[in-house]
């Protein structure tokens, strides 16, 4: 297969437009031509890729004919305003942002679960929420051949999930706080440093935060099925890099966990660590720049019929953001879509 096209990338010089680069790279994608955009203030800066530099340009005042590919990494307000400008233009647009997901004219792809929806894309693809993408790798093999009928899962989400600058100020608090110092306010409405706290985005009204209601819907869209019972509680640590889940699922039918054991290890995009005797499940320091999805801790749910409990672990930035819009591309170009 050839994966060389002319892509753009807007958001890059972000966490995630940059995991986006590293991936291409490191998936041997050597594009045709390539251009990258970012807000104005990053207008003119240089970006490395490949053995040459590029420019990037201003997103707001660019032409983006002639561009086959464009990544968006920036952002729902940009992608609301851009991606359609984009996909007119001619390009296949993979969006990272939260702006076309609930659209059902917009397939919302994770490879290895539901491919055969980028047959509809009308010049416009989604990539799901971080959170729901590990989840979703984990859990849809046992529900192809079991259906679930209830997941709970609390999710320990990274700091990078909010961008550079959270990053930033884990790392000034974390050092304000051994220092006895007063630690600096950031971009969270509580201290992260040493601390954390039970939501992730804006509270809605009927009580869940956004996170938390991304999971559900787009739970439900991938796996094409709206009488799955889903109730997360989506919750900020105080670490740099991957997101961890516990994740509790109710299955139809009684199962075998060997079985359930075996169905996952032979699963793509996952790997299992599941010895806990000797301390073996996956960490995020374990996990960090890779693209599996990590299972551990398999086990019954004793307290109620066809249970199974599961601690999950991936990098959001690549399994969850980057990496996942770059396989998205891979499959449409294995597909003859593009």
């Amino acid at each position: 297969m050839t994966f060389s096209h002319s892509i753009g990338l807007v958001g890059a010089t972000g966490a995630v437009g940059r995991k986006f680069l590293q991936v291409l790279n490191e998936q041997g994608i050597v594009p045709k031509s390539l251009r990258l955009f970012a807000s104005e203030k990053s207008k003119g800066s240089k970006i490395a890729f490949q053995g040459k530099e590029y420019t990037v340009e201003a997103v707001n005042e660019s032409d983006f004919s002639g561009l086959q590919v464009v990544f968006f990494s920036a952002g729902t307000e940009i992608s609301q305003e851009y991606c359609p400008k984009v996909a007119k233009a001619g390009a296949i647009v993979i969006d990272n942002s939260n702006a076309f997901r609930a659209d059902p004219e917009v397939p919302l792809v994770v490879p290895e679960v539901n491919p055969n929806a980028l047959k509809k894309h009308k010049g416009l693809i989604s990539n799901p929420n971080c959170s729901t993408i590990q989840m979703l790798v984990a859990i849809a093999p046992i529900h192809r051949i079991n259906p679930i009928k209830r997941i709970v899962v609390s999710t320990y989400q990274s700091v990078s999930g909010t961008g550079i600058e959270a990053i930033e100020i884990l790392e000034k608090q974390t050092k304000a706080t051994l220092a006895h110092e007063k630690p600096p306010a950031g971009v969270y409405p509580h201290q992260i440093g040493f601390n954390l706290f039970p939501h992730i985005d804006i509270f809605l009204k009927n009580g869940l935060c956004r996170e938390e209601e991304k999971m559900i819907n787009e739970t439900r869209k991938i796996l094409e099925d709206t009488n799955i019972a889903i109730c997360p509680t989506t919750v900020r640590v105080p670490i740099f890099y991957c997101h961890s889940e516990a994740v509790n699922l109710e299955l139809s039918k009684p199962f075998e966990l060997s079985q359930v054991r075996e169905l996952l290890s032979k699963s793509p995009g996952i790997k299992m660590m599941d010895d806990p005797n000797n301390n073996v499940y996956p960490t995020p320091l374990q996990c960090q720049d890779k693209d599996d999805v990590f299972i551990g801790r398999l086990r019954r749910d004793e307290s109620l019929s066809n249970g199974l409990n599961m601690w999950v672990v991936s990098d959001n930035l690549r399994r969850g953001a980057a990496s996942n819009g770059v396989f998205i591309y891979q499959r449409l170009v294995q597909d003859k879509m593009i």
